[in-house]
């Protein structure tokens, strides 16, 4: 029987190949090979051994996830959207700041609750915080940069969901907060869109044969995740420490006050690859002179920008409270920055 299925579109397959983080690893070590050949082999001990380093890390980080989704326990997300106002704001930063779900996986979840009348400060409590901290990057964030530090970007992430959830509240009578949807959203992005699984979360997934295949997938895809952005980072970290003086970081994103900590928020937003790539590549910035503050608003401010974060926003609201999403992670992001330059 002939195969009557539509072939997928051009762009797309040349898209994911030309982004796709295997790829990026075979140019940057052709170029290297190019550029250096003595140095090709380095860059890849470099990068294997980085990757032996953080092997724990990333174990724990994938059973914890697949551990979560098999379970069920994003239906738990719903509990954030009942009751008061502020009740809601408080949950939804928390669970956002919590929960290990990618941010294209709870467009259908957000724009239904948003259907039925959903405040949008929740909403955006949960969007802002979401991306930039879950179980696995927070095991991830430990394992690279230290306990102290991913516990500051977990508490910077729920208090930045606070502040916009918050914001967004005391604003939503404004012309900004006005009629806030799109009336035909576009749902796309990262990763596959499943539906999970509904009713009370079953924490002996084991019991049930699809939930044991959910956790078999998601241990598989999240493993191969982490794998390919880690790899990709390691082998970018060798190839600065090789050719980036760490004078110059020191110069352009060093010393103290107000300064570095905006770079490292206004560079974090468009240079940021992915929030566990970007964390191995933020450790060597440190080594080199980087700012504490300055590495801290690198992180946040990149993490609500990323493309999968953003296009979360972007497929279900209008342009300006897109706008506002992103000028309350900005904000949110020096206001961390300025505080970890403090208590660091």
């Amino acid at each position: 029987m002939a195969d009557t299925s539509a072939p997928t579109p051009l762009w797309p397959r040349v898209k994911d190949a030309i982004f796709n983080a295997w790829t990026a690893i075979v140019v940057v070590l052709v170029a290297v090979a190019l550029v250096e050949p003595a140095q090709l082999m380095p860059t890849i001990s470099f990068g294997l051994g980085a990757l032996g380093r953080t092997a724990p890390y990333i174990l724990f980080a994938v059973l914890a996830v697949a551990y979560m989704k098999a379970t069920g326990a994003e239906t738990l997300l719903s509990k954030a959207f009942e009751g008061r106002e502020t009740r809601m704001i408080f949950v939804a930063a928390i669970l956002g700041g919590l929960s290990p779900f990618c941010s294209c996986q709870v467009i259908p979840f957000i724009a239904a609750l948003l259907a039925v009348g959903a405040p949008l400060s929740a909403v955006m409590a949960f969007w802002i915080s979401s991306p930039l901290m879950d179980p696995a990057m927070y095991s991830v964030t430990a394992g690279v940069l230290g306990f102290k530090f991913a516990s500051a970007k977990m508490v910077a992430a729920v208090s930045i969901g606070l502040f916009g959830g918050f914001g967004t509240m005391l604003l939503k009578r404004t012309p900004v907060f006005t009629d806030p949807l799109r009336t035909a959203p576009k749902v796309g992005g990262c990763c596959g869109v499943k539906k999970p699984f509904q009713g009370a979360p079953l924490w002996r997934f084991w019991q049930e044969p699809e939930r044991r295949e959910t956790f078999r997938t998601a241990a598989l895809d999240n493993g191969l995740f982490l794998l390919k952005w880690l790899a990709l980072a390691y082998v970018l970290e060798a190839v600065m420490i090789r050719y980036i003086p760490a004078s110059s970081v020191a110069m352009v994103l060093g010393g103290e006050g107000l300064k570095p900590i905006l770079l490292g928020a206004f560079v974090g937003m468009p240079a940021y690859l992915n929030g566990y790539a970007a964390v191995p590549l933020v450790r060597e910035l440190l080594n080199m002179g980087m700012a504490d503050g300055a590495a801290m608003s690198f992180m946040l401010a990149g993490g609500v920008s990323s493309i999968p974060a953003a296009i979360a926003v972007w497929a279900l609201v209008k342009p300006r409270v897109f706008a506002a999403y992103l000028g309350f992670a900005l904000t949110g992001a020096v206001l961390a920055g300025l505080t970890w330059s403090v208590v660091a």
